[in-house]
């Protein structure tokens, strides 16, 4: 691929925060930007160079970004894949709507995991009152899922009986799910892997993660936070589900890590990832710059961590910390704290559970950055961790 150099035009195919963050790293590098959301208020289209406001499959919206950009990525899976295969007839497109449909899809994103050789819970596919009938007790207790739609722990129930699971099924409409074996969890942690067109990868520190709701609350990423052979193992795993997708891009793979010590992977997201916002503040190229590089077939160099850091996610929870009225966070407060890094994302009203932004806090050592992570988090109201 020949390299796409600055003053070119790159679109983005969403316009959340995760948009927002790759526009500002794609402007720092001197490319323009184009977002399509069919938002007119999208946290990156308010910060683009140029805002298509269209619905995703809208014919005259994708061809006016095809024809703009020398090339587009996406910002969240749930993009249509088709639209991205519409646009790859005229421009590049990176990641391809092939991966993006995998990973929309957990029937289909289990049976990659199985056939790149990476352990994966026990599952059962549920699509039909037959598949739902053949479920044998080993996989229960459980957790029902989606096979499309969800995230941030939507579209998910805990079973602990087969009646459970079957009305958990009807409760969800009867949609094709997958039942997952619940497992004796004693962490998370995630890798966020950049492959360009080449097969080159490069992989950020990995990060260990605390979930609260099925939602992130905090990611811890510094030397030491998982054991060497653990993190070897992940990143080895991520590459491989990479590598068999042939995907171009940057791609998160999340993983559980059991209570015997070993690994199995929960799921991918085809996009930057929440868990590593905090590479923008502790590494010298975050993944929004290895976003910007594999779109355009820049050079990829290995990221490398100048800091220890911990990453507070900011839920519009806590703007109602003091009163049932939403009310401004003390940012004051926590911007006098060494090493604070807010980055809120331009959202225009707060509500409970939507992520309006993140804190990054960055030390010298390891305990410096996590004694000012508790201090920031009880400043906020946010639960000790």
């Amino acid at each position: 691929m020949k390299p796409i150099l600055p003053g070119a035009t790159l679109g983005v195919m969403g316009g959340g925060q995760l948009g927002r963050m790759f526009v500002h790293a794609a402007q720092s590098m001197g490319y323009f930007t184009v977002v399509l959301d069919p938002d007119a208020a999208s946290p990156a289209g308010r910060v683009s160079h140029q805002h298509i406001v269209a619905e995703y499959l809208d014919a005259p919206g994708l061809g006016q970004l095809a024809e703009t950009c020398a090339a587009i990525t996406t910002e969240f899976e749930n993009v249509p894949a088709p639209a991205l295969a519409r646009l790859a007839a005229y421009t590049t497109v990176s990641p391809a709507a092939a991966s993006v449909a995998i990973a929309q899809d957990r029937a289909q994103e289990k049976a990659h995991f199985v056939a790149c050789g990476v352990p994966c819970a026990p599952y059962a596919v549920i699509e039909t009152a037959a598949q739902l009938a053949a479920v044998t007790d080993d996989l229960l207790p459980g957790i029902v899922k989606t096979a499309r739609l969800g995230y941030d722990g939507k579209g998910q129930v805990r079973v602990a009986t087969y009646a459970e699971l079957a009305q958990a099924w009807l409760d969800l409409k009867g949609v094709p799910c997958v039942l997952e074996k619940m497992l004796p969890l004693a962490a998370e942690c995630s890798v966020i892997v950049a492959r360009g067109a080449d097969g080159q990868a490069v992989h950020l520190p990995i990060q260990r993660n605390l979930h609260r709701d099925g939602i992130l609350a905090v990611t811890e990423v510094y030397e030491g936070n998982m054991p060497p052979a653990q993190v070897e193992h992940a990143v080895a795993a991520a590459k491989s589900i990479a590598n068999e997708l042939d995907y171009v891009g940057v791609l998160c793979v999340e993983f559980f890590v059991l209570d015997d010590g070993s690994l199995v992977v929960n799921e991918i997201a085809p996009r930057p990832h929440n868990s590593g916002h905090a590479s923008i503040d502790c590494c010298d190229v975050s993944q929004f710059e290895l976003q910007v590089r594999t779109l355009t077939g820049l050079p990829l160099v290995q990221p490398r961590q100048h800091s220890p850091a911990l990453m507070l996610n900011l839920l519009g929870d806590l703007w109602f910390v003091r009163s049932d009225k939403a009310a401004t966070p003390p940012w004051a407060d926590v911007l006098a704290l060494p090493g604070a890094h807010l980055h809120l994302y331009g959202k225009a009203s707060a509500s409970r559970g939507r992520k309006m932004g993140h804190l990054t806090i960055t030390g010298a050592t390891v305990d410096a950055a996590r004694a000012t992570a508790r201090q920031a988090a009880e400043i906020l109201g946010i639960e000790a961790f």
